[in-house]
């Protein structure tokens, strides 16, 4: 059953999302990305996962410059996560605004690999088509890596 508090407590933190969290929440949304489900301020124990996969137990957080002072705390929150089965991806939100698509190639290379769906048996694929600019498969320079 769901907790009141916490689905109201998310909500609050919906519509007080940074620049940052609004632009990386539009290529997440509606399965955009590898065809998998994304929400967003979720929570997972006694904390809100900026954005989760839960069917791929991925976290993907959002670091803004209040971060950089509050490293222990980040940490509580990863190893909070992490002792719950999921991995966690960490981003500076300069990096999400800056270099959007690296950042997404990041998680979607995070992703485990799925079977197509039935859906797409006829050649479409759910899956994220990446820019020309990654097609050889590595990262490009100057890619955010994850910070965990």
């Amino acid at each position: 059953m769901r907790d009141p508090e916490k689905t109201d407590r998310a909500r609050e933190l919906r519509k007080r999302s940074t620049d940052a969290e609004r632009c990386l929440w539009r290529h997440l949304r509606d399965r955009q990305l590898a065809g998998r489900k994304f929400r967003r301020q979720h929570p997972i124990g006694e904390y809100y996962a900026d954005f989760v996969c839960l069917e791929d137990s991925l976290v993907v957080e959002a670091d803004g410059g209040q971060h950089a002072m509050n490293v222990t705390r980040d940490e509580e929150r990863t190893r909070s996560f992490e002792q719950q089965g999921f991995r966690v991806l960490r981003f500076w939100n300069h990096d999400i605004l800056q270099q959007t698509e690296g950042v997404l190639q990041k998680i979607l290379l995070s992703l485990p690999p799925t079977p197509p769906s039935p859906r797409c048996a006829g050649g479409g694929s759910p899956e994220a088509t990446p820019s020309p600019r990654f097609a050889g498969g590595g990262s490009p320079e100057g890619t955010p890596s994850a910070l965990t």
